[in-house]
C-alpha cells in the first residue's frame, strides 16, 4: 500500500498493474475507487481496511469495464457504489460480457456484485460525501461516461484508464469518433491545475513531470494513428506487450485514412 498524499492510499495489483485508490474521509469512512482485481486481492483489501480502522463509505467506478466495476463482500454490502449515469447505462447493457470477462481473467468474483453501480446523485461536479472534495472529470475517452476523480486538497488525480506508462491510449472503437473523444478526454485531464500526484488505472504512480510526459506521449500516439502511421511508442515493445500490439493494429486499421483521402 503506497501513501501518495495525506489520507490517500494506492495499492497496485500485479495483474495488469491495476490500481485501487482509497481516500480517507470522516469517522473512518473512505471513498474506494476501482477496487481490484482478484477475489483474493479484494479480500486482502478488506482486511487492510479493517486493520486500519477504515470502512468503505462509498465506491466509485471510473468507467464501465469489468476490471473497474468489481466488489467483494469483504468490503461490505452497505456502501453505495456510484459511476456516471452514462457509465451505469453502459455497464447494464454489457452486463453478460462483463461477467464473462471477469470470470475468464479473475475467476471467483460474486456475479451479483459485479457492475452493480447507481448513477452518482447530486447536481454538482463533485461527489457528495463526508470527506475531502472529490471532483468528477467526465468524458467519453476510452469508455462512455469515463470519470476521473480529482482531489484538489491533496493534488491527486485518479485518472482511470488514461495517462498510463504501460498502456497506449485504448480507444472506444464503438464510439462515433473514437479519436476525437479520446483527445477531448486527454485535454480535460491535462487542463487540471495543480496536479502533484497521478494515479493511472493501470501502471505506475507519477508526479507532475510524469503527468506532462504521459500527456505528450499519448498525443504523439494519437497523432500517429490519425495519420495512419506507426508511432514508435515504447509501450508497444517487449514480449508482454503482444496484446497491446494487437489492439494497436485494430485501432490503426479502423482509423487509417482511406486511400486518396487526407488525414484529419
Amino acid at each position: 500500500m503506497d501513501q501518495v498524499a495525506a489520507g490517500v492510499f494506492v495499492t497496485t495489483s500485479p495483474v495488469y498493474l491495476t490500481t485501487t485508490t482509497i481516500v480517507v474521509g470522516g469517522d473512518g469512512g473512505c471513498l474506494l475507487i476501482d477496487p481490484a482485481l482478484t477475489p483474493a486481492e479484494l479480500a486482502g483489501l478488506g482486511e487492510w481496511l479493517a486493520a486500519s480502522g477504515l470502512r468503505p463509505a462509498l465506491g466509485w467506478s471510473t468507467h464501465p469495464h469489468w476490471d473497474h466495476v468489481l466488489w467483494s463482500r469483504s468490503l461490505g454490502t452497505d456502501a453505495p457504489r456510484y459511476a456516471t449515469a452514462k457509465a451505469v447505462m453502459a455497464a447494464g447493457a454489457a452486463r453478460e460480457g462483463l461477467l464473462a470477462e471477469a470470470e475468464a481473467a479473475a475467476p471467483g468474483h460474486d456475479p451479483g456484485l459485479v457492475g452493480r453501480m447507481a448513477p452518482v446523485p447530486g447536481p454538482g461536479p463533485a461527489i457528495a460525501w463526508d470527506g475531502p472534495r472529490a471532483e468528477l472529470i467526465e468524458h467519453d475517452g476510452h469508455a462512455p461516461g469515463h470519470a476521473a476523480i480529482w482531489l484538489p486538497e491533496a493534488g491527486v488525480l485518479v485518472a482511470g484508464d488514461m495517462l498510463s506508462d504501460v498502456e497506449i491510449p485504448l480507444l472506444d472503437m464503438a464510439a462515433a469518433d473514437p479519436l476525437g473523444d479520446y483527445r477531448a478526454g486527454l485535454d480535460r485531464l491535462a487542463s487540471v491545475p495543480g496536479i502533484r500526484s497521478l494515479v493511472p488505472g493501470h501502471g505506475h504512480l507519477g508526479d507532475a513531470a510524469a503527468m506532462r510526459a504521459r500527456v505528450a506521449m499519448d498525443v504523439t500516439y494519437l497523432d500517429a494513428v490519425q495519420a495512419g502511421r506507426e508511432p514508435g511508442d515504447p509501450r508497444l515493445l517487449g514480449p508482454s506487450a503482444a496484446w497491446l500490439r494487437a489492439e494497436h493494429a485494430r485501432q490503426l486499421a479502423i482509423t487509417r485514412p482511406a486511400p486518396g483521402r487526407r488525414p484529419g
